[in-house]
């Protein structure tokens, strides 16, 4: 726990760092091969590719940044960024965070434990809740690069959370933060959670 609380501090103490400002506009004309899987506004309509639209611009970036150094691999985007500069990867992101994400339904069925899950996270194993870094209404914290969850395909979060879980995903930072959440959490906790989060506005 003090170890995600430092975490915390750090992440959004850190404000002065220097970092390409994106363009949308430019951005629009650059995402041709992006519009395949993620659509034009960032609304992918497939649910195993995520939607972009209205996500962080620094986390976009990041991830971007991330997937082409190999630090995160993405299968499906093996080589897709090796030409761009980081000019042209922060205007991507500029437009993609300019867009309005297409809102998803909860499973009624799992809106209780979801819920439950995403507020008050799992204090006796010491997980935290999803508020802390991802704000109530799920839309995240730009500056500390923490993305918006709100309206996210239900089953590209399970992929995530189970990722971070089985330490297939590890470019959540030294801190290991996502990855010590998503250990304290059953896959009948991720998939309440994932389904929450998808019908969250």
């Amino acid at each position: 726990m003090n170890k995600l609380l430092v975490s915390l501090l750090l992440a959004v103490g850190v404000t002065g760092v220097a970092h390409a400002a994106g363009d949308a506009t430019a951005g629009q004309g650059k995402i041709a091969m992006c519009s395949a899987c993620h659509n034009p506004d960032g609304n992918s309509m497939l649910p195993n590719f995520p939607k972009l639209a209205g996500q962080g611009e620094q986390y976009l970036l990041k991830q971007m940044k991330d997937i082409k150094a190999g630090t995160r691999p993405v299968v499906e985007m093996t080589g897709m960024l090796d030409a761009m500069s980081d000019q042209d990867l922060a205007d991507i992101a500029a437009w993609y965070a300019s867009q309005t994400i297409a809102g998803g339904a909860t499973d009624p069925k799992l809106v209780e434990r979801g819920e439950a899950l995403f507020r008050g996270g799992k204090l006796d194993d010491g997980m935290p809740a999803c508020i802390g870094c991802h704000s109530p209404d799920g839309s995240g914290l730009d500056q500390a690069k923490y993305p918006r969850l709100a309206g996210q395909h239900a089953s590209y979060t399970v992929k995530q959370l189970t990722d971070f879980r089985e330490g297939d995903r590890v470019n959540d930072g030294d801190a290991e933060i996502m990855r010590d959440i998503a250990a304290k959490l059953s896959n009948k906790d991720i998939e309440a959670l994932a389904s929450y989060i998808e019908g969250l506005k």
